[in-house]
């Protein structure tokens, strides 16, 4: 369990190792990837010591795996957990499908963990990560009333069009419609039937 930063009674807050793991995640996001993960410039931006690092974290490769874990837990369980709180399936689809296609647009970090798919430690995450997401999509469309093949094909097809929507979004920012009706209009395709 991790537990929440505190001030003790000097009044300076202790950093926990999600601190750490957040300072981690943004430092890949802010382009780059795990090359940006190192202890020295961490603790700088964390306003802290290498010794705040070594009381939760044998090594920078243990920091690195908890940051992915928390992106892993941030990016994909709560969202899903979010979206399940919704009654209807297709209301589940519309939310879900908004919400990761405008922030896409707005979190560099899956670009940069896409960059780094090669390295083992992402490489093992990435492959996580995407299983779940496509085969909870696919679920909502067997929801739908979707065969579980056509259902699989619909939830691969709305993970690539996420990918594909999330590197586009950053390697050509501008060319994206501002408004949503391109995310509309492929979530439209997608609910069709034969």
């Amino acid at each position: 369990m991790v537990m929440r930063s505190e001030r003790p009674a000097g009044g300076r807050r202790r950093l926990t190792a999600e601190d750490w793991a957040d300072a981690a995640l943004a430092a890949m996001a802010e382009g780059g990837g795990l090359a940006a993960v190192a202890v020295e410039p961490l603790a700088a931006r964390l306003g802290t010591t290498k010794g705040s690092f070594y009381w939760h974290f044998t090594g920078r490769d243990a920091l690195v795996e908890a940051a992915l874990a928390r992106w892993e837990e941030t990016s994909t369980e709560r969202i899903i957990e979010a979206t399940e709180a919704r009654p209807d399936p297709e209301e589940r689809l519309r939310s879900l499908f908004l919400a990761v296609m405008t922030e896409a647009v707005n979190d560099p970090l899956e670009v940069s963990l896409l960059a780094d798919a090669g390295q083992p430690h992402v490489a093992a995450v990435l492959r996580r990560v995407t299983e779940r997401r496509i085969g909870y999509v696919a679920r909502l469309f067997e929801d739908l009333g979707f065969s579980a093949p056509a259902a699989a094909h619909r939830g691969l097809l709305a993970y690539t069009s996420y990918l594909g929507h999330t590197q586009l979004a950053h390697a050509v920012p501008g060319v994206l419609p501002p408004d949503r009706v391109y995310v509309d209009s492929v979530l439209e395709t997608l609910l069709r039937r034969p």
